[in-house]
């Protein structure tokens, strides 16, 4: 299992890249990483229809809102990617870690630890080194508009994972929602590319491999290796693995685009990080269950499936 999540983790990891190869708009982008990656999930769909029958509408409807919030997620990362590099955007895309409590808390009404209150100023003070606006000269095109997409596809990203917890209340199914919150963001991303201007809805080659590679490891292996994994690690290795992969992605960033951050915003990317771990920190054997939920949001980057399997795992326990 440890295997299966750090080879989930690498997969992700080389997300941001893969769009940097691509050369594609951020809605472009987008849309090709989730239509290439719906034959797989349609085919894993399918079986678990046949094997648990057919989801009612009542479930899926959260779930096909929750496919807007995706595509909304993805094209604010996609252009944070653009303005400040694909190593500090994916470091700059895990602060929905610290979000997804504090949402959680003003809409569910679900009141976070005093870990989430406490790594939050932490966390966005990380967001404002690697912004550059303390300094001249900071890596990126844009770094300060960069850190604004990313706080906003934080944000988003929140949307989609609340409401695919809502709709995703079957622990069995795991590919059934993930396909109706892909099909959704394909289309909101097709509408929001052509409104925006930037979609390109033939793209030639070599982005065609590039994106096609982006939608099979990352919207699909890495999502399935991961959603397997991490709910059966122990809290210690999911903790680790939440620091492997924005870090795993600075470094395949520098060795593979060439991108050089300054001291500075390697200083921000410290500091988010340990804010990230303050809330994924192993825990009590006696408070560790209810926990396992806000430590696995850390490494949903793209495999927002695990989170609600373990949720629904999580409950199912706390019934019992």
């Amino acid at each position: 299992m440890r295997a299966c999540g750090l080879l989930g983790a690498v997969a992700i990891a080389f997300s941001s890249i893969l769009v940097r190869l691509s050369h594609a708009s951020p809605s472009t982008a987008a849309i090709f990483r989730c239509l290439f990656a719906l034959p797989v999930l349609v085919v894993l769909a399918w079986l678990e229809d046949r094997r648990f029958g057919r989801r009612p509408w009542r479930e899926r409807r959260w779930v096909v809102a929750a496919g807007v919030f995706l595509a909304a997620d993805l094209i604010l990362w996609h252009n944070s990617i653009e303005d400040v590099g694909a190593g500090l955007a994916t470091v700059l895309a895990n602060i929905q870690v610290v979000l997804v409590p504090l949402v959680a808390w003003a809409v569910l009404g679900e009141k976070p630890g005093r870990r989430v209150l406490a790594a939050l100023p932490i966390a966005l003070s990380g967001v404002v080194l690697i912004s550059g606006v303390l300094q001249h000269g900071a890596y990126g095109r844009d770094p300060g508009r960069g850190a604004l997409f990313g706080l906003g596809a934080g944000v988003a990203y929140v949307g989609f994972l609340l409401l695919l917890r809502r709709g995703g209340s079957d622990l069995r199914r795991v590919a059934g929602p993930l396909f109706d919150a892909t099909l959704t963001c394909a289309v909101a991303c097709v509408v929001a590319g052509l409104i925006i201007g930037d979609a390109d809805l033939t793209p030639g080659w070599p982005a065609v491999g590039w994106l096609i590679v982006l939608g099979l490891t990352s919207q699909v292996l890495g999502w399935l290796l991961i959603t397997i994994s991490l709910p059966r690690l122990p809290a210690a290795i999911t903790s680790l693995m939440l620091a492997v992969q924005p870090v795993g992605t600075l470094a395949l960033a520098a060795l593979i685009l060439g991108e050089s951050p300054s001291a500075l915003q390697l200083a921000g990317v410290a500091v988010v990080i340990v804010g990230l771990l303050v809330v994924s920190r192993p825990v009590s054997r006696r408070a560790r269950l209810p926990k396992q939920v806000v430590r696995l949001r850390s490494n949903q980057r793209e495999c927002a499936g695990a989170v609600i399997a373990n949720d629904v795992a999580v409950r199912a326990a706390d019934q019992d």
